[in-house]
C-alpha cells in the first residue's frame, strides 16, 4: 500500500496523482481508481462513516472493463431509502458534512466542491444557491463520493492533483436520463462546471455520459488540467471502473501516483538598495542586523565610487513581498539615505531541508540544497559546529568537515 511521505523540513519532493481521463471521469470512478491504486478500502469507509447520512454501504469489488481490471465502487442504500421519493436543498445536502466527525480541512475542501456543483445548478437552473434542490439518493451518491475522493487524497499523501482534457461525448446524439426528464450530453451542469477547462470531444462510438458533475466538480476544484502526466518517480497505478462494460472503450478512468521533484524552486522578491557615504562602519554593521530582523532574505554591502570621487557603499536587501514596507522603513529610519530604489525579481532556489547527522564529535544539524532529488549543497550550521568546537576542545573546520562527510553518506 502507498504510505504518505514523510520529508521532515522541506518540500522538493511531492505526490502527485495524474488522472488519464480517456474514457471521462465520475466520483465513484475517481474512488474506484484511488483504491485500486492503494488505498486500504477498510480505512475509507471507516472514514466514510462518520458522515450523518442515512443507512447505507459501500463496496469496492474487481471487474474487468475492455479486458482490463479495475476496481468498482458502489453506494448501496438501504431498501427504505430507495423508496424515498424526496429532494434536498443545498444546506441539508452539506449538513451531513459539517456534523461529520471529519477533520476541518477534509470537511472544508469537501463544502468546497459541494459548493461549487450546487452554485453551477443554480445558474442552468435560474435559481439562487438556497433555493437548488437535489434528488435525495443522488445526493447520497454524491456527498460520499466526494468526501471519499477528498479522504483519499490526504490518505495517500498527494500534494498535486492533474486531469487530462475531459471528454465530453458532444455530437447530439447522446442523452441522460435524470429528474428533469432526457438532456443532452454533456449535462447541462457538466458543462458548467469545466467553463474555462480544456475539453475534448471523446472516444468514437462512445453516446452516453462520459463526465459526471460529480467527477468534474472534484477534479477542476482540487485539480489542474494537463496535457501529460509531470514527470514523476511511478509509484503506483488504479483504474476505477465504470457501471457498463462497452464496447467502444474501456470503461475506466486511470490514474497513476508518484513523487514529482522540482528541478528548483522559485518565486519572485524585491531588491530594495541605497547608496551611502556618510555613515561608519559600525553603522552599517548595525542596519544590516536591523534589515535582516525586518524579513529581509539577504543583505550585503558593495563598496562604491560616489559623487565627487567620493568612497561609499551599496546597501542591497533581498526581500520578500510581506516584508517589503517593514525593509523599507529601516533604510529610511536607520541609514542617512535620501531616497531608495526598488524592483522585482525572479530567483530559483535548491529545495531545502534540514537533518541531523551523527558525527565523531556529536549530532549537527545541516541544511541541504536538492536538485531533482539530489543533494547538491550542504551547509552545517554555525552554531551547532561552534559548540561542539568550544565543548570538544577540536577545531571548528573538523567539525564542519565530518559535518559534510556525514552528511554524503544519507
Amino acid at each position: 500500500m502507498l504510505i504518505k511521505p514523510s520529508i521532515q523540513g522541506g518540500n522538493d519532493r511531492v505526490r502527485v496523482a495524474y488522472f488519464d481521463c480517456f474514457s471521462g471521469a465520475s466520483g465513484d470512478m475517481i474512488l474506484g481508481s484511488l483504491v485500486d491504486a492503494g488505498l486500504d478500502s477498510a480505512v475509507l469507509a471507516r472514514e466514510l462513516e462518520k458522515l450523518s447520512l442515512p443507512p447505507h454501504g459501500v463496496s469496492f469489488k474487481k471487474v474487468s472493463r475492455g479486458g482490463i481490471s479495475g476496481t468498482k465502487f458502489d453506494v448501496l442504500p438501504e431498501r427504505s431509502n430507495k423508496e424515498t421519493e424526496r429532494y434536498l436543498g443545498f444546506r441539508e445536502l452539506c449538513r451531513p458534512v459539517e456534523q461529520s466527525g471529519l477533520p476541518e480541512y477534509i470537511v472544508s475542501k469537501s463544502l468546497n466542491i459541494l459548493k461549487r456543483m450546487g452554485e453551477c445548478e443554480a445558474k442552468v437552473h435560474n435559481t439562487t444557491l438556497k433555493d437548488v434542490h437535489f434528488h435525495e439518493i443522488g445526493a447520497l451518491d454524491t456527498v460520499l463520493d466526494v468526501v471519499g475522493a477528498v479522504v483519499a487524497f490526504n490518505e495517500l499523501g498527494v500534494g498535486e492533483i492533474f486531469f487530462s482534457p475531459l471528454p465530453m461525448g458532444f455530437g447530439g446524439s447522446g442523452f441522460v436520463d435524470c429528474e428533469h426528464g432526457r438532456l443532452p450530453v454533456p449535462a447541462p451542469v457538466t458543462l458548467e462546471l469545466l467553463r474555462g477547462q480544456k475539453v475534448v470531444s471523446g472516444p468514437a462510438g462512445r453516446e452516453d455520459e462520459l463526465t459526471t458533475p460529480t467527477g468534474a466538480a472534484i477534479l477542476t476544484t482540487l485539480g489542474k488540467c494537463a496535457e501529460s502526466c509531470p514527470d514523476i518517480s511511478l509509484e503506483a497505478i488504479g483504474y476505477g471502473a465504470g457501471s457498463r462494460d462497452l464496447p467502444e472503450s474501456p470503461n475506466l478512468l486511470r490514474v497513476v501516483l508518484g513523487e514529482k521533484t522540482t528541478v528548483a524552486q522559485g518565486d519572485e522578491v524585491w531588491v530594495v538598495e541605497t547608496n551611502v557615504d556618510d555613515m561608519t562602519g559600525e553603522i552599517c554593521g548595525y542596519v544590516t542586523e536591523k534589515l535582516l530582523r525586518a524579513g529581509a532574505v539577504d543583505v550585503y554591502i558593495t563598496a562604491i565610487q560616489m559623487k565627487k570621487s567620493r568612497p561609499g557603499v551599496l546597501f542591497t536587501a533581498i526581500v520578500p513581498e510581506g516584508a517589503k514596507d517593514a525593509v523599507e522603513k529601516v533604510f529610511f529610519q536607520e541609514t542617512t539615505t535620501f531616497g531608495i530604489r526598488c524592483y522585482k525579481t525572479s530567483r530559483r532556489v535548491l529545495g531545502r531541508s534540514f537533518v541531523e547527522v551523527e558525527t565523531c564529535y556529536g549530532q549537527v544539524k545541516v541544511k541541504v540544497g536538492r536538485l531533482n532529488g539530489q543533494i547538491k549543497n550542504m551547509s552545517p550550521e554555525y552554531e551547532d559546529c561552534r559548540r561542539i568546537a568550544e565543548v570538544k576542545a577540536v577545531p571548528l573546520k573538523s567539525v564542519y568537515e565530518a559535518a559534510v562527510e556525514a552528511t554524503k553518506r544519507l
